[in-house]
């Protein structure tokens, strides 16, 4: 497995706080294309960043944006079984310093678990129904460590108390059919995190919980990150799940970085038009509203036939304010604005700023 060379960042790379060199995963111009009889579905069309140990970045889109498929792609899912054979993928993914694209399926998967883990959306369709919690917790920890039966299993145990399940000595002979939803990505969790790992990738955590679990299992994963010190990717389309645990957001529209930088900077700031219908269509509870939510228009693009230029521009309302038709002919590249503040947009800044200040920011 090659390790890092000491090259600068890639022009136009945005970091999150820190100095690239800092940085325990990189991703640098991934591209993860699935030829099918339609066509070639560019889910992934080359997407760069970068992220330190003990931050979380979170990944936002509508669904097919190239969320779960970039997740996938780090974990080195999409070279396993049969599915390998179609995927086309290129670019760079560094974990500490090893490269895993061009990395052998094998020595991807013995960091899988102990340098990386995930935390899947469905926990009841990611688990055995067949094995007990305990079972497959053991086989996470026996995979990466050469002990006995009985420490794995007081390994097992210790992890369920840790993430709150009750009486973790009798629920780690429990089957996955019999946890609550909760309970479930909670197990989920202490499998993910058994062997202590430096990256964890959590695929919509809180999808399909009522919103008290939602908020205890994001406290879970915020407290775990402290103790361990982890890098956390979330990967959610629910903004009020990135405001409540993110240090930094990564907007996807079609496969690609559209805007991405630290959370407040997003939030207060934002310089995308996709990232302000996102938050147009976010309903407020912290202060009345007299405006009505602010849908995006149009349907989410194709991946087998994106549009020319900016992919958004068939759904943006200010694509005819640039001269020379260049939203639909040029694709624009994500330019730095400040603060480590990354955006991809025709729009001048002195439009952007005016758009926001004046149309989108006071129906918020």
């Amino acid at each position: 497995m090659t390790e890092l060379s000491n090259t600068s960042a890639a022009v136009g790379e945005p970091t999150s706080a820190g100095t690239a060199s800092e940085a325990f995963l990189r991703v640098r111009d991934l591209k993860v294309h699935f030829p099918t009889d339609d066509g070639l579905v560019k889910s992934v069309d080359g997407l760069t960043f970068s992220l330190e140990k003990g931050r979380t970045l979170a990944v936002v889109g509508e669904s097919g944006s190239g969320k779960s498929v970039t997740s996938q792609a780090i974990m080195g899912l999409h070279r396993l079984g049969t599915r390998g054979k179609n995927v086309q993928m290129s670019g760079e993914i560094w974990l500490g310093g090893k490269e895993l694209v061009s990395a052998a399926p094998d020595e991807v998967r013995k960091l899988r678990g102990r340098e990386m883990a995930m935390i899947f959306q469905d926990p009841l369709s990611a688990m055995h129904p067949y094995y007990t919690i305990g079972n497959q917790i053991v086989e996470a920890y026996r995979v990466h460590h050469k002990v006995s039966k009985k420490v794995a299993r007081a390994r097992a145990i210790e992890m369920l108390d840790r993430v709150g399940i009750p009486e973790p000595g009798k629920r780690v002979d429990s089957y996955p059919h019999e946890f609550s939803g909760g309970m479930r990505q909670r197990a989920m969790i202490a499998m993910a995190l058994v062997n202590n790992p430096e990256l964890l990738i959590a695929d919509e955590p809180t999808t399909a919980l009522d919103v008290t679990v939602q908020a205890q299992i994001l406290d879970l994963i915020r407290d775990l990150q402290k103790e361990f010190g982890s890098a956390v990717i979330m990967i959610t389309h629910d903004l009020g799940v990135v405001a409540e645990i993110a240090d930094d957001v990564l907007v996807m529209y079609g496969g690609r970085c559209v805007e991405r930088g630290p959370l407040a900077e997003v939030f207060e700031k934002p310089q995308h038009p996709y990232t302000w219908g996102l938050l147009g269509s976010m309903p407020r509870i912290d202060r009345e509203t007299s405006e009505r939510l602010i849908p995006v228009k149009g349907s989410p693009p194709s991946l087998i036939n994106v549009p020319s230029g900016c992919a958004f521009n068939p759904r943006c309302p200010y694509a005819d304010l640039p001269k020379g038709n260049v939203t639909r002919t040029v694709r624009p590249e994500l330019e730095l604005a400040d603060g480590g503040h990354w955006s991809a947009c025709h729009l001048s800044t002195e439009d952007r700023t005016r758009i926001w200040t004046e149309e989108i920011a006071p129906k918020l």
